[in-house]
């Protein structure tokens, strides 16, 4: 059966002045799934949110929640939607549960209030701090605090602005199983600068580079190989000596460079169209006095897509 659309975006465009944060943007998210939302500072995501959950007006285009205008309907379509924004808008002088009753109220949820703030602070584990003040929690339960917001009214759609940041390592394992777990019953935009959360929580992922659709795709599907098999090599020596030597064994028109990680070295991936062209690589490379520091065989990873993508490594890959 085909999967019905939660989320629809068609030909975005949002301008600040001459410049263009979104330039025509489509893709869809499909109902139950998590999608990670990807991209270098300045490639438009927090613009595609803020314009999702109703912060911001767009220039031009649709965005259809569960087939319904987001600009013809605005209340209704904010009732589907939670929304984690990366700073948590919160209230340090009021109790966890005296603000989790103010948002209650706000959105005026048709629930018995005491049975579903329970409910949700039971979900995101804050039960026990419900009646301390918000500023006297760590950054670790703000976090959540704010999770515990978004989640006030039970909406179908979760969009997620950076979760994890300024948690833990410990606080981190929680929030992302804490999101998995959300995932069975909502559809989740996770919006990340860790690509490993991307592949531990998300069942897709798209990338989107100055105000455009970069990439997209399936994470079972890379995560099972269905990238294009390589070799990935740290070789000493300049990008035109690595190039001049490739070109020698018709290689050069395979390679893919990611950059320096070590002083006077090129890091690079070379498209194995071949059986086996290590010798190959080694007799290239021997022959021109460039030492091959390492080698590997390697799969498509989400790294090396964001890299092709945006021409940019992500700050953190934790």
């Amino acid at each position: 059966m085909e999967k019905q659309p939660a989320i629809e975006i068609s030909g975005l465009v949002k301008g600040y002045g001459d410049q263009k944060a979104l330039n025509g943007i489509n893709f869809t998210v499909n109902k139950g799934e998590i999608l990670g939302f990807l991209g270098p500072n300045g490639a438009g995501k927090s613009t595609t949110m803020n314009i999702l959950t109703g912060y911001l007006a767009a220039d031009a285009g649709t965005v259809k929640i569960n087939g319904i205008s987001i600009f013809d309907e605005p209340r209704e379509t904010k009732k589907m939607i939670g929304y984690l924004p990366e700073i948590p808008p919160l209230y340090a002088d009021m109790t966890v549960l005296e603000y989790l009753r103010f948002v209650f109220d706000l959105k005026m949820v048709k629930a018995n209030r005491d049975t579903h703030l329970t409910q949700v602070m039971k979900c995101v584990k804050i039960l026990d701090v419900q009646k301390r003040l918000i500023k006297n929690l760590s950054k670790g339960y703000r976090q959540r605090v704010g999770f515990a917001q978004a989640l006030v009214g039970n909406p179908e759609i979760l969009i997620l602005d950076e979760p994890t940041v300024g948690l833990d390592p410990n606080q981190i394992m929680e929030m992302r199983a804490l999101i998995r777990a959300l995932g069975k019953a909502h559809t989740i935009i996770l919006s990340t600068h860790i690509l490993g959360e991307v592949s531990a929580v998300c069942d897709r992922y798209i990338i989107i580079n100055h105000g455009t659709l970069a990439a997209e795709g399936n994470l079972h599907d890379l995560d099972a190989g269905a990238g294009q098999a390589g070799i990935s090599l740290r070789v000493k020596g300049t990008q035109e000596e690595i190039t001049q030597a490739l070109a020698a064994g018709n290689l050069d028109n395979s390679i893919q460079f990611l950059g320096s990680f070590e002083d006077g070295t090129e890091d690079f991936i070379i498209c194995q169209k071949e059986d086996d062209i290590r010798e190959k690589l080694f007799t290239l490379f021997s022959d021109r006095r460039l030492p091959i520091l390492s080698m590997s065989a390697k799969t498509s990873s989400l790294e090396e897509l964001f890299i092709k993508a945006t021409g940019q490594p992500e700050v953190n890959n934790q």
